[in-house]
């Protein structure tokens, strides 16, 4: 990792999303003392300071290809991170490829879409970003665990991080979570408590056992520090299009802080002259669990939200009450954006669309992305020449069950060759391209 020469000198504090209040670092960990759990905190940096030290085309020249390329520009402590990263899993997060899908384009009348694969990270899933940032901050202050809730992904991400740098943690889940999701915490030796209730139902649990036993919360729209992992992926999309900045990008919405950390990112590379304008962010969420959404479209602000009874397939945005609700809203408005709201049936179609569109095998949540964009541009609010990038946050690995409901089972075959004619037949059949 090149990570000489930078200090924790560029972040200047935190500041509330409620009343603006600027705290210095070590004076508030998580939230706004004046707001309780909804003050969630924006980290603030001295971008005249990091313009001096950091030039783009330094960046464009670093063999770094990962996260930490972007160091210069997050709020860690780099002889820290150079001792926990290095030959570790945590080296190989980010710089996920952004795979162009030209086939899925023409199909929606589009001439530039771009899939971002989060999939290939090293828990396969773009909660890596975070859980990797988290891991750093609890050893720069000194906690002994980690904790945090989450339907699956952000747990497996923080136990995969977690056991790279040899760093206890415990993980809340809800006990409906997918067994593949569960699997892969307990083969990572975290320890996991299954927890009798929903997702927010555990969100609490998590945050009263942290504070009751002095462990450190990983929770998005809890932590400050999680919005800065994953902003990252905004600088990778903006630096592998060569700093041409896609007119949408499609981001599937739960708790909030994907879509508020993209926002972040991109607000980061304009304050610092990279860019020149900002993208729409299109935020989508299943409409079993669309709490954003509708607040967006009655022009509700934060605060204003009420829980509800979430359900849907993609259990990774199933949330009753978004945590990161601030600045998922402040996200979608400041860029000019929208929310979209897409039923299990065109999320699960999406997923086999996705897949056999580009190669992209996304999880139930991540495909939610994608079915957003097939409802955007069938309503006809897409014009042909805009450039689109889907964020696609996770594996379908990860929901297996749900993939094959995409497709069906296959057939089943007698052992000879003539029964094996029969089941392909349809592949003669076709119309030749």
């Amino acid at each position: 990792m090149a990570l000489r020469g930078v200090t924790m000198d560029h972040v200047i504090g935190l500041e509330c999303t409620i009343c603006g209040t600027q705290y210095q670092t070590h004076q508030a960990t998580y939230v706004c003392p004046k707001h309780g759990n909804d003050g969630i905190l924006d980290v603030v940096y001295d971008y005249s300071l990091i313009r001096k030290r950091t030039l783009r085309g330094n960046l464009e020249a670093s063999a770094e290809r990962s996260m930490w390329r972007y160091l210069p520009l997050l709020p860690v402590e780099p002889e820290n991170a150079r001792r926990i990263v290095d030959g570790t899993i945590l080296a190989s997060v980010g710089w996920t490829p952004l795979v162009a899908a030209p086939r899925l384009a023409s199909q929606l009348g589009l001439k530039h879409l771009w899939i971002k694969d989060d999939a290939r990270q090293p828990t396969a899933s773009f909660k890596d970003r975070a859980s990797a940032i988290a891991v750093l901050k609890a050893r720069e202050l000194g906690f002994p665990i980690i904790t945090t809730a989450s339907t699956g992904n952000a747990a497996a991400a923080l136990a995969g991080m977690c056991t790279a740098a040899s760093q206890p943690n415990i993980i809340f889940v809800p006990r409906t979570a997918p067994e593949g999701k569960i699997a892969q915490l307990l083969v990572y030796g975290a320890t996991v408590l299954l927890v009798d209730g929903t997702y927010d139902d555990a969100f609490e649990l998590c945050l009263n056992a942290a504070a009751e036993f002095g462990w450190y919360s990983r929770n998005t729209g809890y932590n400050p520090y999680m919005s800065e992992g994953k902003k990252t992926a905004a600088f990778e999309i903006c630096e592998q299009m060569n700093w041409q900045v896609p007119d949408r990008i499609f981001v599937p919405v739960g708790d909030g802080c994907i879509i508020g950390g993209m926002h972040k990112g991109l607000r980061d590379l304009i304050s610092l002259g990279w860019i020149d304008r900002m993208p729409r962010l299109m935020g989508v969420q299943a409409a079993g669990s669309a709490a954003l959404a509708d607040a967006w479209e009655r022009g509700l602000q934060a605060m204003e939200i009420k829980r509800i009874a979430a359900h849907t397939v993609a259990d990774s945005i199933s949330v009753g009450l978004p945590r990161d609700r601030i600045k998922a809203l402040r996200a979608v408005r400041e860029s000019e954006g929208a929310f979209l709201r897409v039923s299990d049936e065109e999320i699960i179609a999406a997923m086999r669309i996705l897949a056999s569109g580009c190669g992209v095998f996304a999880e139930p949540a991540a495909a939610a992305a994608y079915a957003g964009l097939i409802k955007a541009a069938g309503q006809g609010c897409i014009g042909p020449e805009e450039c689109v990038v889907v964020l696609a946050t996770g594996s379908g690995l990860k929901d297996v069950s749900t993939a094959i409901r995409s497709t069906g089972s296959p057939p089943v075959v007698a052992a000879n060759v003539g029964d094996v004619r029969r089941a392909v037949k349809h592949l003669w059949d076709r119309p030749s391209r």
